[in-house]
């Protein structure tokens, strides 16, 4: 197939553009910024509303990923920026998908759990109303932003990703250096439900949403079992051959990283991957204690 892929420089990006070039797949890399050589690429600034609509036209498929890093201290300005990367952004790409000659089949638009807000201990599907918070603000509108390619006729799935365990970049490779020094420990409570998803699982699933023509709407991204903190920490630890007896109080890090520890680092969300179970997909690392296995070993 021939496949459009934006943030593909991402560590998401970065992952799906090299399996899907090894399957044989033509790779379009829509970017901003200047294309490295020997790279198929079409230039855009969706903030400007400038695409290069030529370079596009034809693409069977279309995955968006673009959008500004959350995992940094919200200001106000960092704020409005994560909110308009994507919702800006995913609107003016589904736009101009609208006015190809011979626009894609379908679209798998990036979305996240943060949908769901803090829920504490309910269990979460694809098809539970969203939550309260600012990331569920911003991705409720992230998820409308694709209205005009579905009025167009597009499949659109908005796929809802956890936290992605990678050791090349994401929380995990945060919390790496102290766990690995002995300095690792449990957030807040540890209570606090974790749905996580090996990086290998987002790009197969990613994969399967693009020829699973069942597939459609909002479709959760997550391992089927979600760990609580304390769970991740102490089979990090184990995993690792090391000890995890420092938390991070609560407080201290509200004092760290401000509104986004309350959002990020401190709220529950015990999802359930259930449509993707359903169409078929085949989790490579469905366990966490497997998934670090495998993760560390390289």
């Amino acid at each position: 197939m021939n496949i459009l892929v934006t943030g593909a420089s991402g560590l998401i990006g970065t992952a799906l553009v090299s399996s899907l070039a090894s399957s044989g797949h033509e790779v379009t890399r829509l970017v901003r910024g200047q294309p490295a050589s020997g790279e198929k690429t079409a230039r855009w600034d969706p903030m400007a509303g400038t695409i290069d609509a030529r370079a596009v036209e034809g693409v069977e498929a279309v995955v968006h990923l673009a959008g500004e890093n959350i995992a940094e201290r919200w200001t106000p300005v960092k704020k409005a920026n994560i909110r308009d990367s994507r919702v800006k952004g995913t609107q003016f790409l589904c736009e101009t998908l609208t006015r190809l000659s011979s626009p894609p089949k379908v679209l798998v638009s990036a979305s996240a759990i943060g949908y769901y807000g803090d829920r504490g201990e309910a269990i979460l599907t694809d098809d539970s109303p969203p939550g309260r918070g600012f990331l569920a603000e911003v991705c409720r509108a992230w998820e409308a932003a694709t209205e005009p390619a579905l009025q167009h006729g597009l499949r659109v799935v908005q796929l809802r990703m956890g936290v992605v365990l990678s050791t090349a970049g994401g929380a995990l490779a945060k919390m790496l250096p102290p766990f690995r020094l002995g300095l690792g420990g449990v957030l807040g409570g540890g209570r606090q439900y974790m749905s996580w998803i090996a990086l290998d699982d987002v790009v197969g699933a990613i994969q399967h949403v693009i020829v699973t023509d069942t597939l459609q709407g909002p479709t959760n991204a997550v391992a089927p079992r979600a760990v609580t903190n304390q769970e991740f920490t102490k089979t990090l630890g184990k995993v690792l051959g090391r000890p995890t007896a420092i938390p991070l109080p609560a407080f201290v890090a509200r004092l760290m990283f401000g509104e986004m520890a309350d959002e990020l680092l401190l709220a529950s969300a015990r999802i359930q991957p259930i449509k993707l179970l359903a169409s078929g997909y085949q989790f490579r690392y469905p366990e966490l204690e497997e998934a670090l296995q495998h993760l560390l070993a390289r």
